[in-house]
């Protein structure tokens, strides 16, 4: 028996297709945007004043949906649909191209047609661009920088045929000038991060910009989603994190742990959240914690440590461990780059008496104390060195649904140093005191407090600001820990459930 082909047919949306498929610029899956738009109260989409501007228009996917919603909410206004449309088109529905190509998506999105002046444009208007604008915007150079995003001159300084990224939106002083009106409503998913001519050629963010910009517009309300590493602070974010925490305007946040829970296919370390900010709002935030399955909402208060705890979960165990009032862990630890040895570096292979012994990724060598720049006071004690890389993203779960966190942790010994790749994190005169530290710093109660303040893959000395220091003339436990501070069943099985077994010289217990 034959079955019909057309009963079976696959007919995708168009913008969840793209929105999978990775690039630089992440492109937002309608459902997402959806979620998004439903934090907004709904009156909204039968206001026929509301003005909605995407400010970092791609596929054009926000403007659809929002349109969509508008002429569904405007029919009792608007009784005619094409009268309907002509006034949602023309006088609500606003968006700032960040490329020539992504404007030209996001016109064909929303009226049928890249060109909305021509006859298969839903709406014609008498211009090229509609109400969705792209303008090819100068970097403003200022000691080989640009001013407004941080790019180096040395690589967005292009060819007119080239794409600078220079995004029109952070690249002036007057961002309500650049359609000259006000918005009820401001949303968008906007570029994340320009890349580097500097160490290691790290990512630059820059999607802070687009958020400090939007609020000197003054909307009713503002809805972004970015990358949560703002969360910890860290590559310039550290500011734009105090002002967030301490912003009681923001009424709500969804949190993926998982960048592919939220983009499928896309990996960004720290996963990504989108943010609800509302003018007349000043409470209390709604939080939402999105891990895999589990999904956790809790109303807080973001100021209340100076990182945000993300687990909703796992903030009653902070509290419980930080109102013992002990001085951190962080208080011992050093800066990167104890020594002043490079990643890089590397000695001989055979030791002599007049070396030192140099810990490096690629193992033991042993390198003259001329080339030992910094440290000094760490040289003659036992020390507690940490792998400034976590493990496989530290947030990241094996396929068991535990997570390792700290990667590296040894102990070296007198006048043994080590590069860039570690820090020390803590120094002895004895190495008991040692021993105990590094077997301290191996439980999973240490590890547990530590992920909390991870967003990325790197460690540094803030991030183990949870983490209390003990009395290390004696061992610890887990179970004398959980004792100590008055952890309950369910708080031990949060932890037992996310963290790896891990043994006093850094490795997996099987």
């Amino acid at each position: 028996m034959l079955t019909s082909s057309r009963s079976k047919a696959y007919n995708p949306d168009v913008l969840n297709c793209l929105a999978n498929l990775s690039n630089d610029e992440v492109f937002t899956p309608p459902e997402i945007v959806n979620a998004m738009l439903d934090t907004l109260p709904q009156y909204l989409f039968g206001d026929s004043n509301a003005r909605f501007l995407d400010l970092a228009s791609k596929s054009g996917v926000f403007l659809r949906e929002i349109a969509k919603r508008l002429i569904k909410g405007l029919e009792p206004v608007y009784p005619d649909l094409e009268a309907r449309i002509d006034h949602i088109f023309r006088k609500q529905l606003y968006g700032i191209a960040i490329t020539e190509l992504t404007a030209l998506m996001s016109r064909r999105s929303l009226y049928c047609s890249k060109y909305p002046n021509s006859i298969f444009s839903v709406i014609p208007f008498e211009n090229i661009e509609g109400n969705i604008r792209f303008k090819r915007m100068p970097h403003r150079w200022k000691s080989n920088k640009c001013v407004f995003c941080g790019a180096a001159k040395s690589q967005y300084e292009r060819d007119k045929g080239l794409e600078t990224h220079s995004y029109e939106f952070i690249h002036t002083t007057k961002p309500e000038g650049i359609f000259n009106m006000k918005f009820d409503v401001i949303i968008g998913n906007p570029p994340y991060q320009l890349e580097t001519d500097g160490p290691g050629k790290q990512a630059k963010p820059i999607y802070h910009h687009f958020v400090r910009q939007a609020k000197k517009l003054q909307p009713r309300y503002l809805i972004m989603i970015t990358p949560s590493r703002w969360f910890a602070g860290g590559m310039g974010l550290d500011d734009y994190r105090a002002e967030m925490l301490s912003d009681k305007h923001i009424r709500a946040i969804v949190d993926y742990s998982k960048s592919t829970d939220c983009f499928p296919g896309v990996d960004i370390a720290g996963g990504v959240s989108y943010f609800s900010w509302e003018s007349t709002y000043n409470g209390l935030c709604e939080y939402t914690y999105i891990d895999g399955e589990s999904k956790t909402v809790l109303k807080r208060d973001l100021n209340e440590y100076e990182i945000l705890v993300r687990n909703n979960e796992a903030i009653e165990i902070v509290r419980k461990v930080t109102e013992v009032d002990e001085k951190s862990m962080s208080e011992l630890m050093s800066s990167l780059g104890p020594f002043g040895l490079g990643t890089a570096e590397r000695g001989e292979k055979n030791p002599s008496k007049d070396r030192h012994k140099l810990l490096s990724s690629e193992g033991i060598s042993y390198i003259d104390k001329s080339s030992i720049k910094s440290g000094f006071q760490y040289l003659d004690k036992w020390k507690v060195v940490i792998g400034k890389a976590t493990s496989a993203g530290a947030a990241t779960a094996g396929k068991d649904g535990l997570r390792k966190v700290i990667a590296t942790l040894e102990l070296l010994e007198p006048n043994a140093v080590c590069t860039f790749s570690y820090f020390v994190g803590a120094a002895f005169d004895d190495k008991k005191y040692a021993s105990n530290c590094r077997d301290y710093l191996s439980t999973k109660f240490a590890r547990f407090l530590l992920l909390q303040t991870l967003s990325s893959i790197n460690i540094t000395k803030n991030r183990f600001v949870f983490v209390p220091q003990q009395d290390f003339s004696r061992a610890w436990t887990d179970e004398e820990l959980y004792v100590k501070y008055c952890l309950c069943q369910e708080e031990i099985n949060l932890i037992e459930s996310m963290i790896k077994p891990m043994n006093s010289n850094g490795e997996e217990n099987e």
